[in-house]
């Protein structure tokens, strides 16, 4: 039984999705709790035959009846694990031990959180020795959270796993992308894939976009994201300010990720902080070299494929994306295939699946098959 704080669309949400679609159903049965309502993902979700129940915690009113009845859920489903996913949902499940003494694995899905020094991260710091295991998808969020006085009897480092099916390269999503924005076959499209947020740091992004565009005359930029439309102020000053008209579009909320990122030519993440940041890998599977800062694990998703500078230097992101551009299109290509091959060998979807399971089966005491 997993348990996550919501259903909306982010990183945390889609690696519980793609897991519990990709899992073994001969052998494992998955149960999801959201402590909101089912969310954008709940129906995803179930159309891979998950069952999904949403306690609506929002309402304080009715807090302690949602509780009890979560414990009721487990009473009824009795599962041999409950995974948790979110620094809520963990406290959630430690209610829910009350009700049936069964392995409790909880999931860190971040490097440095907005709220890191609040209540709650201090209360699971405390709390982080009853869990049978704390997994975490970054080394960076290992290391952030034992400086927070995590002391789990069992870390455990499982990364996001990618779709090297729907993520893939593809022409026909690089042409059609550029038809409906009305662009030339060969401009080039330098992508940021991101919902607007102070730790996605558009502001160094536009500088080095600034940067660029004064002698790179042929590159558009794309970003996409929730929050990132035309009528944000806070963009448009932006674009504004760095005299990027006509050079930049704003594509807001996107469903078809892996079309967009296919029609990059140049994936980039200007990010001060993050954990795993899923969209480089998505970028890489489909075989578009990426340009990121080196926050989070960054780096070695990135590895050789691609570039890597600091954070909150634009100058150095600039310079990043023209040491690409300047490899050209045939260069690029190389360095994506070599991209997609790495993302193949280290994170697939399929490897990462089967980690979730051995944990499961190594806490629940069942054996594991060979491979």
């Amino acid at each position: 039984m997993h348990i996550i704080t919501g259903l909306g669309v982010g990183g945390t949400e889609k690696m519980l999705s793609k897991l519990v679609g990709a899992s073994d159903r001969a052998r494992f049965r998955h149960i999801v709790v959201s402590m909101m309502q089912h969310g954008s993902l709940g129906g995803e979700i179930e159309s891979n035959g998950v069952s999904v129940f949403g306690l609506d915690m929002k309402r304080s009113r009715s807090r302690l009846r949602r509780v009890l009845h979560f414990r009721g859920l487990i009473r009824r489903y009795s599962p041999d694990v409950l995974q948790t996913w979110l620094y809520h949902a963990d406290l959630l499940g430690i209610a829910g031990l009350a009700v049936k003494k069964v392995p409790l694995v909880w999931n860190i899905r971040s490097s440095v959180h907005p709220g890191l020094e609040t209540w709650i991260v201090r209360l699971c710091a405390r709390l982080s020795s009853v869990p049978a295991a704390v997994v975490v998808n970054s080394e960076a969020g290992r290391s952030v959270h034992s400086a927070l006085g995590y002391h789990p009897r069992r870390w455990e480092f499982i990364p996001n796993g990618f779709d090297l099916e729907k993520f893939r390269p593809s022409q026909e999503a690089r042409k059609s992308l550029r038809d409906e924005l009305g662009l030339a076959d060969d401009t080039v499209l330098i992508g940021r894939i991101a919902r607007f947020d102070p730790i996605k740091d558009f502001a160094t992004l536009f500088a080095a976009a600034g940067r660029l565009a004064q002698t790179e005359r042929n590159v558009h930029f794309v970003l996409a994201g929730d929050g990132v439309t035309v009528d944000n102020k806070s963009l448009s000053v932006l674009i504004t300010q760095e005299g990027l008209e006509g050079r930049v579009h704003l594509l807001g909320h996107q469903t078809d990720i892996a079309s967009l990122t296919a029609a990059l030519d140049i994936a980039t993440s200007s990010s001060a902080r993050e954990g795993f940041p899923s969209v480089v890998g998505e970028a890489m599977a489909c075989g578009v070299p990426c340009v990121v800062t080196d926050v989070g694990d960054s780096a070695a998703i990135v590895g050789d494929c691609g570039t890597v500078v600091p954070r909150k230097d634009p100058a150095a992101l600039a310079m990043g994306w023209r040491t690409l551009l300047e490899m050209g299109a045939e260069g690029r290509r190389i360095l994506g295939e070599a991209a997609r091959k790495s993302i193949s060998g280290k994170y697939s979807l399929q490897q990462v699946v089967r980690q979730y399971e051995n944990l499961y089966e190594s806490l629940s005491g069942a054996e594991t098959p060979p491979p």
